[in-house]
């Protein structure tokens, strides 16, 4: 649903801001101006070929895709675009049914259609060698867009197919600009404090990073750090470093005391408390050879989390492992 049509049904304090915000052009599109570049190229020669769009989440993938239709189509790029799932629709008989019953439909005026495979990843072995042939039997009239997490999860033939486009997580400056003019157009006084920790709460994700601050606005009148870490369920930077130095330093009752407080104050799940070391490790004021052991430290208590070991067993065992070798 474009900005347009979703403010007529929405009353304006309740719209969702990642979508009232979504650019609805490649011009508008933060933080990835080469492929912004390279996709306008392909639009202005109307020469499009299949598109694999890698990525994380939250940087544009989806975006760049309805962007593309909208230049294409204009007015009437939704009857020409089919926006699919695979995460939700990852059997071969939505390969086989609806992406073929939708590129064998009947359209007029235009040389082909664009099929969004979002989620392609999620896709079964079958299912992608059931795509594979679709692609073949219909690239007369068809282009598809695949946009994944992981490319190394799409089976080769599909990858040869297209033309790949690997979307990195957004800069600091490229979220911070559009904080500040959703910010600006919404009348939100944001503290300078408050825009650093939505730009570090986001790592990379501009959806993160607007969901943010819609929700930390909704807290008062002004947008500053205490509430943005509040909404956000994020540790502040130096709360990590103190936890993690209190542990280099032998002192693991005061790191484990940390630690306890992100997990039960803070409300951290211990996944994000993982994430966050793993983002600030080189930012803090260690040497490198102290900073190589944490990392490797962090990735075995990641490995273990995501086996299902306890989370709070395995934080506990990496900070005493960290006061063992002091």
């Amino acid at each position: 649903m474009s900005e347009a049509d979703s403010s007529e049904d929405v009353p304006a304090g309740r719209e969702i801001w990642i979508e009232k915000y979504r650019p609805e052009t490649l011009e508008d599109i933060y933080g990835q101006e080469e492929i912004v570049e390279r996709l306008q190229s392909y639009v202005a020669q109307d020469d499009l070929p299949h598109l694999l769009f890698a990525g994380p989440a939250g940087i544009g993938k989806t975006t760049s895709a309805t962007a593309i239709a909208r230049a294409i189509y204009g007015d009437d790029w939704r009857n020409n675009f089919l926006e699919l799932n695979a995460s939700d629709e990852r059997g071969i008989d939505v390969v086989r049914d609806r992406i073929k019953n939708f590129a064998r439909s009947s359209f007029g005026g235009y040389d082909y259609r664009i099929i969004f495979l979002d989620e392609a990843d999620s896709l079964t072995d079958d299912a992608q060698s059931a795509l594979r042939r679709t692609m073949e039997q219909f690239s007369d009239n068809t282009r598809f867009i695949l946009s994944c997490n992981y490319s190394s999860k799409i089976i080769d033939p599909i990858q040869s197919r297209c033309a790949v486009f690997r979307f990195s997580p957004l800069s600091d400056d490229a979220i911070r600009q559009q904080v500040e003019d959703i910010a600006e157009t919404e009348g939100i006084e944001v503290t300078e404090d408050g825009l650093d920790a939505l730009v570090y709460a986001a790592g990379g994700d501009m959806r993160r990073a607007i969901n943010s601050l819609q929700a930390a606005a909704t807290t008062g009148e002004i947008v500053d750090e205490e509430a943005v870490y509040l909404i956000t369920s994020t540790a502040r930077p130096e709360d990590i470093e103190e936890m993690v130095q209190a542990a280099i330093d032998g002192d693991f009752a005061t790191a484990r005391g940390r630690l306890e407080t992100l997990l039960v104050d803070t409300g951290m799940a211990g996944g994000d408390i993982i994430d966050q070391l793993h983002r600030s490790a080189w930012d803090f004021d260690l040497d490198e050879r102290t900073t190589i052991r944490l990392m490797e430290r962090i990735g075995e208590a990641d490995y273990r989390i995501t086996a299902g070991a306890n989370e709070r067993v395995q934080l506990e065992a990496l900070l005493a492992s960290l006061a063992a070798e002091e």
